[in-house]
C-alpha cells in the first residue's frame, strides 16, 4: 500500500493498527507523573495480546511483521524497560508487578532471538524486514545493558528466582519454563552482535563484549551461571545446553594468554608491543625510502622488455626501472590469473570461533575472575553432564552443540594450564602451598576414556561428512586435551604421573588415531584460516608428544586393524568366501610366521609413523600456513619451522620441499620484498633453515640433474625416494592366492553334493552366482548340442555322396571331439569370485568344469571339457535349477555348509604323492629341506672296518643279529623303524657346514698352495695336449680303444653318486662296499674318506666343488670296476629327476668275485 509521500507500506496496515494501538494502551509517561512511567489499567493484558500477536501471526505465518511493527514503535525502550525498572527488589512480594515483569521478560526473549538467514525457507517479508531487525536488536542489546535507571538483567534474574528456589523434583512445567526463559534472554543478550555485513551508526562500545562482560559482572549474571553450572545434575537438568551458549557467546575468540597475564607483565607486553609496532613501521619506511618519490616521478614511465622469444613486453611505472627483481614482480603482478570469486569458506556468523576479540583491561580483570572460579566449581558437573547427553543423542542436543562443547573446552583446558603458569612463581616463593592446588582433578571429567570415545567419533563423523568447523573445533580439543595430559606427566604428584603415563598409553595405542591426525593433515584444501591453524597444531603437538613418549617407552604397542578382518570384509563386499575360523592350520612353521609378523604389526616405529606426514598434502598444508608469515605468531612460525625441518633434517626428505613454489616462498621469507622482519625473534631460525634448504637443494641438483625438471611437480613417495637416494624404494608384493580348496564331506552322491553346495551358496546370499552358473550351463548346453547335430549329419552325407560316386565301401572314421567351451565372467566382480570364492570353484568343479592355468593365476580361465556331452550338461542344469528351488534339508539344525570342509594339507600333499605321474622319486611326507646336506659316512680306521664287517656277518650267520626282533609285532617294528628315522633325521639337521668350511680353510699354508697350483699348472697343459691332439687327429684310434671305456666308466660312477640315496646313510651297503674295497686293494695309494674334513690333499678340495669330476689319479682301473657297475643310462647327465635302480653288486676281494649266501 502506497503512503500519501509515496512511499510503500512494508507492513499490513490493519496489522499496524492493531499492534500500535496495543502499545499505546501499555502505558506512558506524562507531565502530571513527573516524567515517571505509568501502567495502564489493562496493562498485563496488553502485554499478553502483543504475545499472541507475535505467536501467532509471526510464528505461525512464518512473518516478521509484528516484529516490525513494535521496532517501529519502541516498544523495547519506551515501555517494557521501563515497567522492569518500576519494580524495586525491595517489593519481592507484590504478584501484580512480578506478573508484569515476568510478561514483559516474555516479549524480550523473541524480541532479542537471533534471527537465521535460511536461503531456502526466506520470503520477500524476510528479505524486507531481517536488516532492519537486526539493527533493532543492537539497540535493544544497548539499551538493556547500559540502562541507567536499573539492573534490567538482575530484575530478570528476580523473575525466576522462586522457580530455582524450588528443588529440582518439586518443579512444575512452569518453573521450569521460567528459568529456561531466563536463561534464553541472557544468551540472547550474550549472542547479539552487529551483522558483518551491516554497517552499526552507534557505539560499538556500548554493545561489544566488554561491555557485555561488564554488565554480567555488575548485575551479578556470573553468579547465577556459576550456581547453575556448578549444581548441573543435581538442581538443573535440561538447562545444560543453554549455559553452554552463553558461555561460547561470551569467551569465543578472547586470547587465553592475554587474559591470564599479570598486570606488570601487561604493562611490560604492552611496551613490548608498542616497540615492536615502531620497529615494524620503522622497516617498512626504510623500504620505502629506498625508492623514495623524486621531484622527477610525476612524469610517467614506460619500459619495454624483450623476451627470448623476440616478443616485446612494456611495463609502466618508475617501479620497473630499479632493479631487475622488482622490473619482473612488475611485471608478474600485471598477469596473476584471477580466478571467479567464491564464498569464502568457513563460518563468518555468530558460530564463528576463529576471529580474534579484544578485551579491555575491566572486562579482562572481571571474565579471568569467573574463569577461574568456574574451573574450580563448574567445569567438571557441566562438561560431565553435556557429554552424556551428547553420547545418548538427547533432543535438546542440536547439530551445532557438539562444536560449542569441544571449542569451549579446549578453551577452558587452556586457560587451566596458563592460569597454573602463572600460579608457579607464586609457589616458589611460598613454600606453604596446599598440594591439592597441583592436582588436575579439576578438569578430570574430559581426561576420561568417555570423553575420548566421544571426541573420536565426533572427529570421525566430522571428517567423513566434511564439517569442517565441527573437526576444527574438535581438533582444538585434542590438543589441547594432549597439551595438558604433557603437563601432567611433568607434574610433581606421582599420582598425576601415572594417570597421565596411562591416558597417554590409550591415546597412541589406538592406530586409527595416527592415521586419523595423518589424514586430516593430508586432505587441507580451502577450509579457512581458522581450520588450517588448528590442523597445523594438531599434527605438530601430536608428532612432538609421540616422539617423547616413544622414545621413554621403548616397546610401545599399537592396536591396528588387523589385515586379515579387512581382506575378509572385502571378500565379502566381493562375493569370496570367508576363510573357515574352526580350520587349524597344520603348518607349525606358517603359525610361527603369521605371529612374528602379527606382532611386529603391533610395535610402533615413530620413524615410520612421522613418513605419513611426507607426503605431498601435508607439505602443502603447511606451506599453505607459511604463506601467512607476516600475519602469524611467533609460536606459530615456530610450528612450521620444526615441521620443515623435521622433513629436511629428521626424516632426509628435503627433495619433498624442492619445488618452484616453494623454494620461491622461502627465498622471499628471509631476502623479499615483504619478507620477514630481521628484528623479529624468529627470523634467525628461519634464516638458518632457509640457508640450509637451499644449499641441499643446489649439491641435490648437481648429483641428479633430472632433479631440475621435478622441481615443477609435486612428488609422489617414489619419485622423491629415488631422488633422495638414488635408487628406486624396494617393495615387496604378495601374490594373490585362489582361495582354500573346499570338498564335500565323504559318502555323499554327486547329486547330493551338488545339492549341499547349492544350499550353501543359498545360505551365504550368492544366488547371483547361481544364476551365472545356469546361464553358463544353458548357453554351453545349446552350443554343444548343436555341435552334436551337425557332427552327426556330417558322416551320412559323406556316405551318400561316396555311394553315388562309387560303390567302393567308405572307411570308418574316427569321430572328432567337440571343441571346449570359454567359461566367460559377466563382470569383474565374479572374476574375482571365480578366483577367490571357494563354493564358487567348488560347484563349477563338480559340475564338470576344469581350469586351464596355474592354481594361483587370477588371470587363469575355466573351460567346459570336451568330454561333457550336451546331455550330461542338461542333467547339471536341471540339478542346480532343482535345488535352487527346493533346496536340501537336513535333520539336527544342520545347513548344507556343515558338510563342506577344507581339504588338508596333508591329504593333498599323500594324494599327490599316490597319484602324480610326475613323480620325482622324492617322498614329500619324510623329507625336509636340510640345512646342510650330510657328509657322507664317518672316517673309520681300515682294520675297525674290517672287524665291524665280519662281526656284523657273524651275527647274521648265527640270527643273533636282533634277538627281540623274532617276538615283536608289525606295529612295535613299524613304531622302532619310525624312532630310528626321526633320530637319523634329528641328527641331519645338526649337521653344519664342516663339510665346505673348516677352520682348516683360513690356515696359511705356503707348501700346501705351491703343491696345488704346480699340480692345477700340470692339469692345464695336459688338457692342452689333449686337445691339441684332438684337432690334430694324432692317437685317435688309441683313444678309441682305451680312453672311452674309462671315460663311461667315469660318467657312470658320478651319476650313481649323484642320485644314489644310499650314499647318504653312513650304515648302507655303499659305505661298507667301499671300506672292504679300501682294505682289500694291492696298490699303495691312499685316500682319504669324503666325509673327514682335515688332512685333504689338494685334489679332494677340488672334488668337494662337484660330484661330477673324476676319481682321484691313485684309484686303480679294476678298483673302478669294483666300485660301480655299469648302468643303462647311467652317462645321461640330463635325466636328473628320474630315480636310478642300482642292480645288486657283486662282491670282489683281491680280484676275486665272492658270492655270499647271506644275501640270497
Amino acid at each position: 500500500m502506497e503512503l500519501a509521500d509515496g512511499k510503500r507500506d512494508v507492513v499490513d496496515p490493519e496489522v499496524r493498527a492493531y499492534v500500535s494501538s496495543l502499545v499505546t494502551a501499555l502505558g506512558g509517561s506524562g507531565a502530571d507523573e513527573d516524567g515517571r512511567y505509568v501502567l495502564g489499567d489493562d496493562a498485563l493484558a496488553c502485554l499478553r495480546d502483543l504475545k499472541k500477536w507475535l505467536k501467532l501471526y509471526d510464528e505461525k505465518a512464518n512473518r516478521l511483521d509484528v516484529a516490525r511493527c513494535l521496532a517501529e514503535s519502541n516498544l523495547v525502550g519506551g515501555d517494557l524497560l521501563q515497567i522492569l525498572a518500576a519494580w524495586p527488589e525491595n517489593a519481592t512480594e507484590d504478584r501484580l508487578k512480578s506478573k508484569i515483569a515476568l510478561a514483559c521478560l516474555e516479549l524480550l526473549v523473541p524480541l532479542t532471538w537471533p534471527l537465521e538467514k535460511n536461503a531456502e525457507q526466506m520470503t520477500v517479508n524476510h528479505h524486507r524486514h531481517i536488516p532492519y531487525l537486526q539493527i533493532a536488536q543492537l539497540g535493544y542489546k544497548r539499551s538493556i545493558i547500559n540502562y541507567d535507571g536499573a539492573r534490567i538483567l538482575h530484575t530478570a534474574v528476580r523473575c525466576a528466582l522462586p522457580s530455582m528456589a524450588e528443588a529440582m523434583g518439586d518443579r512444575s512445567t512452569r518453573d521450569e519454563g521460567i528459568i529456561k526463559l531466563l536463561l534464553y534472554f541472557l544468551r540472547n543478550i550474550a549472542m547479539i552482535a552487529p551483522p558483518p555485513n551491516v554497517q552499526y551508526e552507534g557505539d560499538e562500545s556500548e554493545i561489544s563484549r566488554s561491555a557485555t562482560i561488564d554488565a554480567f559482572d555488575y548485575q551479578d549474571i556470573f553468579h547465577l551461571l556459576l550456581t547453575v553450572s556448578s549444581t548441573m545434575g543435581e538442581e538443573f537438568n535440561t538447562q545444560d545446553v543453554v549455559v553452554l551458549d552463553i558461555l561460547f557467546y561470551l569467551i569465543k575468540g578472547v586470547d587465553v594468554d592475554k587474559l591470564f597475564v599479570d598486570e606488570a607483565k601487561a604493562d611490560n607486553s604492552k611496551m613490548d608491543e608498542l616497540v615492536r609496532l615502531r620497529k615494524k613501521e620503522a622497516a617498512i619506511l626504510r623500504a620505502a625510502q629506498v625508492n623514495a618519490p623524486t621531484r622527477h616521478n610525476r612524469f610517467g614511465t614506460m619500459v619495454w622488455l624483450q623476451r627470448e622469444d623476440s616478443k616485446m613486453t612494456t611495463i609502466s611505472g618508475q617501479a620497473a626501472l630499479l632493479d631487475s627483481t622488482r622490473s619482473l614482480a612488475k611485471m608478474d603482478s600485471t598477469k596473476k590469473f584471477k580466478p571467479p570469486r567464491r564464498a569464502l569458506k568457513g563460518e563468518v556468523g555468530p558460530m564463528d570461533f576463529d576471529t580474534p576479540v579484544m578485551l579491555n583491561v575491566q572486562a579482562s580483570k572481571h571474565l579471568r575472575r569467573f574463569v577461574e572460579d568456574f574451573l574450580d566449581s563448574g567445569f567438571n558437573p557441566l562438561f560431565n553432564h553435556l557429554r552424556k547427553a551428547i553420547d545418548r543423542e538427547a533432543e535438546r542436543i542440536l547439530e551445532y552443540h557438539p562444536r560449542q562443547f569441544f571449542y569451549l573446552v579446549s578453551w577452558f583446558l587452556d586457560a587451566e594450564r596458563a592460569r597454573r603458569k602463572c600460579k608457579k612463581p607464586k609457589k616458589s616463593q611460598k613454600d606453604a602451598v596446599p598440594e591439592d592446588l597441583d592436582s588436575f582433578s579439576l578438569v578430570a571429567s574430559v581426561l576420561n576414556q568417555e570423553m575420548f570415545v566421544t571426541l573420536n567419533r565426533s572427529m570421525d563423523t566430522s571428517f567423513e561428512n566434511k564439517l569442517w568447523q565441527d573437526l576444527s573445533a574438535a581438533m582444538k580439543c585434542f590438543t589441547q586435551i594432549l597439551l595438558t595430559v604433557q603437563e601432567m606427566s611433568e607434574s610433581p604428584l606421582e599420582e598425576d604421573q601415572e594417570i597421565a603415563e596411562n591416558i597417554l598409553n590409550r591415546i597412541f595405542y589406538e592406530e586409527t588415531t595416527h592415521d586419523r591426525v595423518a589424514n586430516i593433515t593430508r586432505t587441507y584444501k580451502d577450509q579457512g584460516f581458522g581450520y588450517l591453524d588448528s590442523c597445523t597444531e594438531l599434527a605438530h603437538n601430536y608428532l612432538r608428544i609421540l616422539e617423547q613418549y616413544s622414545k621413554q617407552n621403548v616397546d610401545l604397542q599399537v592396536r591396528s586393524r588387523r589385515r586379515v578382518r579387512r581382506k575378509k570384509k572385502a571378500a565379502r563386499d566381493e562375493g569370496q568366501d570367508e576363510p573357515d575360523d574352526d580350520i587349524v592350520d597344520e603348518s607349525d612353521g606358517e603359525d610361527e610366521a603369521r605371529a612374528e609378523r602379527t606382532s611386529h604389526e603391533r610395535k610402533f616405529d615413530f620413524k615410520r609413523f612421522a613418513a605419513r606426514f611426507l607426503t605431498q598434502g601435508c607439505i602443502d598444508t603447511f606451506v599453505t600456513f607459511t604463506a601467512y608469515y607476516n600475519d602469524l605468531k611467533p609460536i606459530q612460525l615456530k610450528r612450521a619451522h620444526r615441521y620443515f625441518y623435521r622433513v629436511a633434517f629428521k626424516q632426509e626428505m628435503s627433495v619433498m620441499l624442492f619445488r618452484v613454489d616453494i623454494i620461491a616462498l622461502l627465498y622471499k621469507m628471509i631476502k623479499g620484498p615483504e619478507g620477514l622482519d630481521p628484528q623479529s625473534s624468529t627470523y634467525k631460525e628461519w634464516d638458518d633453515l632457509v640457508k640450509q634448504i637451499l644449499k641441499k637443494c643446489t649439491r641435490k641438483i648437481q648429483e641428479r640433474p633430472e632433479l631440475v625438471v621435478e622441481m615443477l611437480f609435486s612428488k609422489i613417495n617414489s619419485t622423491a625416494h629415488y631422488l633422495e637416494y638414488g635408487y628406486e624404494k624396494q617393495t615387496v608384493t604378495s601374490k594373490p592366492r585362489a582361495a582354500a580348496e573346499l570338498e564335500v564331506k565323504p559318502g555323499k552322491e554327486w547329486e547330493d553334493q551338488i545339492g549341499i553346495v547349492v544350499g550353501a551358496m543359498l545360505d551365504r546370499n550368492e544366488g547371483e552366482h547361481l544364476q551365472w552358473v545356469k546361464s553358463q550351463l544353458f548357453s554351453a548346453e545349446s552350443e554343444r548340442r548343436s555341435w552334436e547335430g551337425a557332427n552327426a549329419a556330417m558322416p551320412s552325407v559323406e556316405k551318400d555322396a561316396l555311394a553315388d560316386a562309387d560303390e567302393t565301401p567308405a572307411v570308418e572314421v574316427e569321430q572328432p571331439n567337440p571343441p571346449s567351451i570359454l567359461v566367460k565372467a559377466d563382470n569383474s566382480a565374479r572374476k574375482i569370485a571365480m578366483f577367490k570364492n571357494g563354493h564358487l570353484r567348488l560347484l563349477m568343479t563338480l559340475l564338470g568344469f576344469r581350469r586351464i592355468s596355474e592354481e594361483d593365476d587370477p588371470e587363469g580361465a575355466w573351460t567346459i571339457p570336451s568330454s561333457l556331452s550336451a546331455d550330461q550338461l542338461k542333467q547339471a542344469l536341471d540339478l542346480v535349477k532343482k535345488f535352487e528351488f527346493s533346496p536340501p534339508v537336513f535333520d539336527d539344525g544342520q545347513e548344507a555348509g556343515d558338510f563342506i570342509r577344507r581339504k588338508s594339507a596333508a591329504s593333498a600333499s599323500r594324494r599327490k604323492a599316490v597319484f602324480d605321474d610326475e613323480d620325482d622319486g622324492i617322498d614329500n611326507d619324510t623329507d625336509e629341506e636340510l640345512m646342510f646336506e650330510p657328509g657322507g659316512p664317518t672316517a673309520m680306521k681300515k682294520s675297525e672296518a674290517l672287524e665291524a664287517l665280519k662281526n656284523r656277518r657273524r651275527r647274521r650267520k648265527d640270527g643273533s643279529e636282533d634277538p627281540e626282533t623274532n617276538r615283536l609285532t608289525d606295529e612295535q617294528l613299524k613304531a622302532r623303524a619310525e624312532a630310528k628315522r626321526q633320530k637319523e633325521l634329528e641328527k641331519n639337521r645338526k649337521i653344519k657346514s664342516e663339510l665346505y668350511v673348516h677352520d682348516s680353510d683360513e690356515e696359511e699354508d705356503e707348501e700346501r698352495d705351491r703343491i696345488f697350483f704346480e699340480q692345477e699348472e700340470k692339469l692345464r697343459e695336459k688338457s692342452k695336449i689333449a686337445i691339441m691332439k684332438e684337432l690334430l687327429g694324432v692317437g685317435k684310434g688309441k683313444g678309441k680303444g682305451q680312453g672311452a671305456p674309462r671315460r663311461s666308466k667315469k660318467r657312470q660312477s658320478s651319476a650313481i653318486s649323484i642320485d644314489s640315496d644310499d650314499e647318504v646313510e653312513p650304515t648302507s651297503s655303499a659305505a661298507r662296499d667301499n671300506v672292504l674295497q679300501e682294505s682289500d686293494e694291492g696298490d699303495d695309494a691312499t685316500n682319504t674318506p669324503m666325509s673327514s674334513p682335515h688332512n685333504r690333499s689338494p685334489r679332494t678340495k677340488r672334488r668337494k666343488v662337484s660330484s661330477e669330476e673324476p676319481e682321484s689319479a691313485g684309484h686303480s682301473e679294476a678298483e673302478e670296476v669294483v666300485k660301480q657297475a655299469p648302468l643303462p643310462g647311467a652317462g645321461d647327465t640330463d635325466d636328473e629327476d628320474v630315480a636310478v635302480v642300482r642292480p645288486a653288486r657283486q662282491r670282489v676281494r683281491a680280484g676275486f668275485i665272492v658270492d655270499s649266501s647271506d644275501e640270497e
